[in-house]
């Protein structure tokens, strides 16, 4: 009768391995991903439309493209400006209408 009982307690334990835990989680696994896909495809069908696409010409792109890497090669100098008590404008003191 032991050996029944214990048998039959490991097939149960080994049979719930198999079991679905989360079949909500799976039915919806990757949702987020392809909505965020569909989300950031403006025109899907864009391939099978032969009219030109409308913007930059080919030589304005590549022009603004290279000037874009370039700025990152040698990037521009820091200003550094402190102003400690200073005023900024239109050089007046403070000393009044005398």
């Amino acid at each position: 009768m032991f050996i029944k009982s214990t048998t039959l307690a490991l097939t149960l334990l080994l049979a719930t391995g198999c079991s679905h835990v989360t079949p909500n989680y799976d039915a919806r696994f990757g949702d987020a991903v392809r909505d965020a896909k569909r989300k950031m495809t403006i025109n899907p069908d864009a391939g099978k439309d032969g009219n030109p696409v409308v913007g930059m010409d080919g030589r304005a792109a590549r022009e603004s493209m290279v000037q874009y890497q370039k700025s990152y090669k040698a990037p521009p100098p820091a200003v550094n400006v402190i102003n400690i008590g200073g005023g900024i404008g239109s050089g007046d003191s403070g000393g009044g209408g005398r």
